[in-house]
């Protein structure tokens, strides 16, 4: 006979094994991003399995359905790829001027070394 194992007795077992899993709350909605498709999956239990450092994400059930990919790019707010203190950073290693190292920053997606060297050369 299989005896089920508790909730409590599960945590310390992973804790003993190095494991840690922490559940996500309040999670609306998962979208996973192809190239040919966005699988959207509705209110979801999602949970963090950490193991040796690595995380792990585990997305269970909710309302699955398929759409064309990239339809929900336009709908999230764009975000900033660098900050105020990377592009005075980028100004200060080139010598350049705060607006040509805001510039350089756009042009390379955020990336500090990029927009450093580009600046350079």
């Amino acid at each position: 006979m299989h005896r089920r194992m508790n909730p409590r007795e599960q945590k310390r077992m992973m804790q003993r094994m190095g494991m840690n899993m922490e559940n996500v709350d309040e999670v609306n909605q998962v979208i996973i991003r192809t190239a040919s498709k966005d699988i959207v999956i509705d209110e979801p239990e999602v949970a963090i399995l950490q193991v040796q450092g690595q995380k792990m994400y585990q997305v269970i059930g909710g309302q699955v359905s398929e759409q064309a990919p990239g339809k929900f790019a336009a709908s999230t707010p764009a975000t900033p790829i660098f900050t105020d203190e990377d592009a005075q950073l980028v100004a200060d290693q080139t010598g350049k001027s705060l607006e040509k190292a805001k510039e350089a920053l756009e042009e390379c997606g955020g990336d500090l070394a990029k927009a450093i060297l580009l600046l350079s050369s």
